[in-house]
């Protein structure tokens, strides 16, 4: 097993490994399988509902759902020194980011194809090292500023090879930056709190910001599909997947978790293929592009990792 590399953050030690190898990892990938598998879903439900109706109801299930798990664990992680008060901003930070996120991927698509949703998103994995960087005041790392202009080369392609980017697109560009922040938050709470209690009270943050858009804009059509859609996301994908996430992002670097998460994308391109849905070969190659850029903007960190394993091997 790795040796265990310590860093402090905010007063808190992290220990990035844990005893149990690939678990963290699994967990992930285990998450990235919900959310992905449930895109041709969510696209579905949105022809329904608004966006934001929507995040209201499947993330007031996802709370409904993990409440009683959060009253009984406690928002505190033992022996970690922590207010209600930093808890309760934490939790906000964390749910106007989520939320924000959430909204821009939901608004996304309504206006574009499952596959380009899905990829795109998949950019959040440039974003995050790139928020990591700007938080510790550092440059950016020449292999991460050459992964941001191979991935644009990439969505230039999946978008069809225009000089125009369509309005779902780009909505779902601000989706992928607003998850690296929110990835970056993760990595940095889910060593100072329980990710079950932080995770609720994440989805409640989500639920109230909701409240007031849907009171203006409407909620929708809600029928029976709409619903299976919101107990499916709202149990796997909330409270099952969120929780999933954030313990592992106590034991995986963000810019690796954000690497596994990819996943994500790739399961969302399988079944938005089996929906029928085609990129054409442009898109393809863009899809691969934007993958390669992905791979390169975690390069460094990956060998930096190895070496490090290597020297404590010695």
């Amino acid at each position: 097993m790795a040796a265990v590399r310590p860093e402090r953050l905010n007063g808190v030690q992290r220990q990035w490994e844990t005893r149990r190898p690939l678990l963290p990892e699994l967990a992930l990938i285990g998450a990235t399988i919900a959310y992905g598998a449930t895109f041709v879903l969510v696209q579905d439900a949105l022809e329904r509902v608004t966006p934001v109706g929507f995040i209201l109801l499947r993330f007031s299930v996802g709370a409904a759902v993990l409440v009683p798990f959060a009253l009984r664990r406690g928002w505190r992680r033992p022996q970690v020194p922590e207010t209600e008060r930093a808890f309760a901003v934490a939790a906000l930070a964390f749910g106007v980011t989520g939320f924000a996120g959430y909204w821009f991927q939901n608004a996304g698509l309504q206006r574009t194809t499952t596959s380009n949703s899905a990829f795109i998103t998949g950019l959040f994995v440039v974003f995050t090292p790139l928020v990591e960087t700007v938080v510790r005041h550092t440059p950016p790392a020449r292999n991460v500023l050459a992964a941001v202009a191979v991935s644009a080369v990439g969505l230039f392609l999946l978008t069809g090879a225009e000089l125009s980017v369509n309005a779902g697109d780009a909505l779902t560009l601000g989706c992928a930056f607003t998850f690296g922040i929110w990835i970056s938050l993760g990595g940095e709470y889910s060593q100072r709190f329980d990710p079950i209690a932080l995770t609720t009270a994440q989805m409640v943050v989500f639920a109230a910001l909701a409240v007031p858009v849907v009171a203006l804009d409407g909620l929708g059509e809600v029928d029976g599909r709409v619903i299976v859609a919101v107990l499916v996301t709202g149990v796997l994908c909330s409270a099952v997947a969120f929780s999933l996430q954030l313990w592992a992002q106590r034991f995986v670097e963000p810019s690796r978790a954000a690497v596994i998460l990819l996943f994500e994308p790739v399961v969302a391109g399988f079944v938005g293929y089996a929906a029928g849905e085609r990129l054409g070969v442009p898109g393809y190659v863009g899809a691969v592009v934007i993958l390669g850029g992905i791979l390169l903007a975690e390069s460094r960190s990956w060998r930096r990792s190895a070496a490090t394993d290597d020297r404590d091997a010695a």
